[in-house]
């Protein structure tokens, strides 16, 4: 009975479609001769957290020791301050050679400390936040810090998927555009067997030739370590860390 009605409905939809169509009148001979009217076409999408319109001097690029050059596009008009102490940071030399010592699966790859540990910096004065409405999707390039707002200093983290709970609570300053393939091949771990490690840092206008591509290395998980967002990290107490999942911290 319920197979019947729905058939029913359907024919009833079909005659009412016919005559809506059998109701129009035909095109005339001037309507077919005159050339089609296409519609407005608007500005083609930008990648969400990019601006529409990138300058060169707003570029950086990492070439890391997973294969390849990771570009990305820096947001000054967020966060200005934070941009400034990265290009600074990429023009002394700062980033280059230093590995990605804290990298969760699933949820950040995070580096910038020159002593592979987590705790170091710069020694530049750490950073007022730039808390903006950049979120933090995969791709995202934010400013880690301690538990207070204002202690960024060098590091940073890159987000491997998205984890939107740290909006306006960390400062986004970027966003990948490509090479996400050789963030993703970033070695796991907290910290990895083996980090990955920032051959170089760059800004475009510096002119600095691409390495060579690769495939990039698969990222290896050292044994034990589960897949998927893991609780607290070592030595965070609960308090510093969102119940949904760890924080990256300075």
């Amino acid at each position: 009975m319920l197979k019947r009605l729905l058939l029913g409905a359907v024919l009833a939809l079909g005659v009412s479609g016919g005559a809506l169509a059998q109701g129009a009148p035909p095109p005339s001979k001037d309507d077919l001769k005159a050339p089609p009217v296409l519609p407005k076409m608007g500005p083609a999408p930008t990648l969400p957290g990019t601006p529409a319109e990138v300058k060169e001097e707003d570029v950086m690029y990492l070439d890391l020791s997973t294969g390849g050059r990771v570009k990305i596009v820096m947001r000054p008009d967020a966060a200005p301050r934070h941009v400034e102490r990265v290009k600074t940071l990429v023009k002394q030399g700062f980033y280059d050679g230093t590995v990605f010592h804290r990298v969760i699966e699933g949820f950040m790859a995070q580096g910038g400390d020159p002593t592979g540990t987590g705790q170091g910096g710069s020694k530049l004065p750490d950073l007022a936040s730039e808390f903006n409405d950049l979120p933090h999707v995969r791709g995202a390039v934010s400013m880690a810090r301690a538990q207070s707002v204002d202690s960024a200093n060098s590091q940073f983290f890159i987000v491997l998927q998205p984890v939107l709970k740290l909006d306006r609570t960390y400062t986004v300053w970027g966003r990948v555009v490509s090479g996400m393939e050789y963030v993703d091949a970033i070695a796991r771990g907290e910290p990895p067997a083996t980090p990955s490690k920032i051959v170089r840092a760059s800004m475009a206008t510096d002119k600095v030739p691409a390495p060579a591509p690769s495939s990039p290395i698969p990222a290896v998980l050292p044994a034990g370590v589960p897949t998927g967002v893991p609780g607290l990290p070592t030595g965070v107490p609960p308090a510093a860390v969102p119940p949904a999942g760890p924080t990256p911290p300075r």
